[in-house]
């Protein structure tokens, strides 16, 4: 096995040549600013993270400001970002964290709070406190299951407890956020999923794959089944003044705490809907079938809009439900597909 000192040494060299240093939440570093970088980029790719990361900070400077917000004004911000999950979380660990008055510190405090794991702790103790932690996420299992040519799906457990343990053997006392950064972006930038530049990357004396010729085969994919397929109707219900009804989803489950419009197994029953709760057909017409992918299915939704002369005041829970309007569209947190067809919607209306 390869010395973990000269795994350092040379990572950490490339890192001062190469390494990214201008990312936003590389600036003015905090543990805030970490934690929000690190939950954003959970299945999340640097570019599409970054402008979500910057009107976040905007809007929410500070731990505090977070905890103080309305979960709705969140989760607007996050809207199109996916895995919702990720944003309620973020806003109940800021409120215990304002409740106590300050930033935990210690590994045992951080995985007390909702949405932190093993690798989001690390990175935060890491880079913020300046701790030596291991982190383990997506890059940094490519670039040790390729190191050190580990077999196996990284989600097993006996392959994630050997790459913990070989993530915690290299992970230095010295220079750690420098390292921890540095092993990500090798990862993100070099050792990448598909055409890694081998030829580039400072360890690749000893990497195993590598000496081996089977680069591609790590990390070891996990095996694949169909997904399943759900097909929904989407009823689009418009008033006179063409305000779109909304209604608050659960939270929790897909799409979890966002608005979105009423859904049906299919057509009829969205139809059925609207007479049962007085909301007369005026007009009607349906759109194209879509597909949206979720992590285990995908949803095939079909956009029915049909036009009401119900007034809005015969909206009984305001709470739950809403006529949306065009300001609604970047105030509320919205599924991406309801938001596209809402912004749609009123784009003709003009």
């Amino acid at each position: 096995m390869v010395d973990s000192v000269s795994f350092q040494h040379r990572l950490l060299a490339w890192f001062d040549l190469h390494g990214r240093k201008d990312l936003p939440w590389q600036q003015n570093i905090t543990p805030y600013r970490i934690w929000l970088s690190e939950t954003m980029l959970q299945q999340t790719q640097v570019a599409t993270a970054i402008p979500y990361f910057e009107a976040f900070i905007q809007k929410f400077p500070g731990v505090e400001h977070l905890a103080k917000a309305p979960i709705d004004e969140v989760l607007s911000l996050w809207s199109g970002l996916g895995y919702y999950a990720r944003a309620r979380n973020l806003h109940k660990s800021a409120q215990r964290i304002a409740e106590q008055g300050y930033f935990p510190e210690t590994l045992a405090e951080l995985l007390t709070l909702p949405g932190i794991g093993l690798s989001t702790a690390g990175a935060i103790l890491s880079i913020a406190f300046q701790k030596s932690h291991p982190i383990l996420d997506g890059n940094v299992k490519r670039v040790l299951t390729r190191f050190n040519a580990i077999s196996g799906w990284p989600g097993e457990s006996a392959v994630n407890k050997k790459l913990w343990a070989l993530s915690a053997d290299f992970t230095p006392v010295q220079r750690v956020a420098d390292y921890t950064q540095a092993i990500m972006d090798l990862g993100a930038t070099v050792c990448t999923r598909r055409n890694p530049g081998c030829e580039l990357c400072p360890v690749n004396e000893d990497c195993q794959a590598r000496l081996t010729g089977n680069v591609s085969e790590f990390p070891t994919p996990k095996s694949s089944k169909k997904l399943p397929v759900k097909q929904l109707a989407l009823l689009l219900l418009h008033n006179p003044t063409g305000h779109i009804l909304l209604e608050k989803r659960p939270p929790f489950g897909i799409w979890g705490g966002l608005w979105s419009v009423p859904e049906f197994s299919c057509q009829d029953s969205a139809k059925d809907w609207c007479l049962t709760n007085s909301m007369p057909i005026i007009n009607q017409h349906v759109l194209a079938t879509k597909r949206h992918t979720f992590s285990h299915y995908h949803l095939d939704y079909t956009p029915v809009f049909i036009q009401t002369d119900a007034v809005t005041n015969s909206v009984m829970d305001t709470e739950q439900q809403l006529w949306c309007t065009a300001g609604h569209i970047n105030t509320l947190g919205l599924p991406a597909p309801v938001k596209r067809l809402l912004q749609q919607h009123f784009q003709q209306r003009g």
